[in-house]
């Protein structure tokens, strides 16, 4: 934490992305409050309008101001990522601690479960687990999670065998203490820092497969103005009425941007040999 506030106060690319990220989910949570119009309310009087001084992104095929849909489609599209990226760093960590410091049977069942599911390409098992439990944010989180935890066991779990072998843990081996208190004292804060760094990379890409869910039907359902629905509502209009799919996937493309230079800029920081000059 300290290196953290250190490099924000010393390091201007990292507090300009770490000011970045703020906007962005202060538009997501915050935006909704102030949006100009109801994103949810039709008004046919005004359908597929051209972008212009009253609707500043234009208007989808139901007159509905696309500028309010993706600022309110922020809130969705953000929530359902952190909720997932949550889910499986918790998940996927636990299982990958519990598999490197036990050891035997136990690290065996949870590496070929972690197999199993590799085997399969990711996102088409992600599409038949969200086909099977039906079309929903909820779903979707729940389907791309499950394709999604074996990369972070793993990862958790080959830095646990190499912090196994260090002299300190076998110091409070041999002191008697409990493996509950050893795992907690001295094996997760040597391995949970780069897990972490891992989570805040896998931001981008896991937004992007909850848009793609979405877009192909198995995630959020419209009305909802997730980013993913908006780009395949738009599809159908993309010679006449570019923007409806122009605008979100530059909100999609911005999004991935600055997390992804966050999550790098991020594990520099927490490098133990960072130095900003």
């Amino acid at each position: 934490m300290e290196q953290y506030i250190r490099a924000l106060q010393t390091d201007r690319k990292f507090l300009l992305y770490n000011i970045l990220v703020g906007i962005i989910l202060l538009i997501a949570f915050l935006g909704p409050y102030v949006i100009p119009f109801d994103p949810f309310e039709a008004n046919m009087k005004e359908p597929l309008l051209e972008p212009s001084l009253h609707h500043w992104l234009g208007t989808d095929k139901l007159g509905r101001d696309t500028f309010s849909r993706i600022i309110y489609g922020a809130q969705y599209s953000l929530s359902g990522t952190l909720i997932l990226v949550a889910i499986v760093f918790v998940v996927g960590s636990l299982l990958g601690i519990i598999a490197g410091f036990y050891g035997g049977k136990i690290d065996a069942v949870i590496m070929r479960i972690s197999d199993i599911m590799i085997s399969f390409p990711g996102m088409i098992l992600a599409i038949a687990v969200a086909g099977i439990m039906g079309g929903s944010l909820i779903n979707a989180v729940l389907a791309v999670a499950i394709v999604t935890w074996t990369k972070y066991a793993r990862l958790v779990r080959s830095l646990v065998l190499q912090v196994k072998k260090k002299d300190f843990v076998d110091a409070a081996m041999v002191n008697g203490g409990k493996k509950w208190t050893i795992i907690w004292r001295h094996i997760a804060p040597n391995v949970i820092s780069i897990a972490v760094v891992t989570a805040v990379a896998d931001i981008g890409s896991l937004l992007m497969e909850l848009a793609g869910l979405s877009f192909l039907g198995f995630g959020t359902q419209a009305p909802t103005p997730e980013w993913g629905v908006m780009l395949n509502e738009g599809r159908q209009f993309i010679q006449t009425s570019p923007w409806l799919m122009l605008f979100p996937g530059l909100a999609i493309f911005m999004t991935v941007v600055i997390f992804n230079l966050w999550g790098d800029a991020l594990r520099d920081v927490l490098d133990p040999k960072y130095d900003n000059h």
